[in-house]
């Protein structure tokens, strides 16, 4: 079942969020911080909204959306980020579900016009998924500056 996250679940995206970090880009998190900015997302759903897929009462995956606006599109882009799987729920297509459920969601919607990403460009297995998944390859690279 795929539901929307609530404040129930912190502990468990804190932790998925921890061992995606490591194992796509052998980062720790310093769990205090990460703690905060998931349960200001779980609390206030204009800075993120998280997905769950939720197998017998268990949460075995999820995704975060953060919105853009697109000045070009005259329309919102929600960004999948955070994207985890629990390693023994693996290759059931779980993510496909999670991906689905949020394509579906914005085609109900006018003012939404599409679904992004990033993945970490050594990441070939979530890079095939997406691919798999109709995701087209940008000709973007992605820049930042963090405080």
């Amino acid at each position: 079942m795929i539901r929307k996250a609530k404040i129930d679940d912190l502990k468990t995206i804190v932790l998925f969020n921890k061992l995606m970090a490591y194992e796509t880009e052998g980062l720790k998190l310093d769990e205090e911080i990460l703690t905060g900015g998931v349960k200001a997302a779980l609390s206030d759903s204009s800075k993120a909204n998280y997905w769950v897929y939720e197998i017998d009462g268990v949460v075995v995956g999820q995704a975060m959306v953060t919105k853009e606006w697109s000045d070009w599109k005259n329309g919102e882009i929600w960004w999948i980020q955070s994207v985890y799987v629990d390693k023994n729920y693996r290759n059931r297509k779980i993510f496909t579900s999670i991906y689905q459920h949020l394509k579906d969601l914005v085609s109900l919607h006018k003012n939404i016009v599409g679904l992004r990403l990033y993945v970490e460009k050594d990441n070939i297995n979530a890079q095939n998924t997406y691919k798999n998944l109709g995701l087209e390859e940008t000709y973007y690279k992605l820049y930042e500056w963090i405080k």
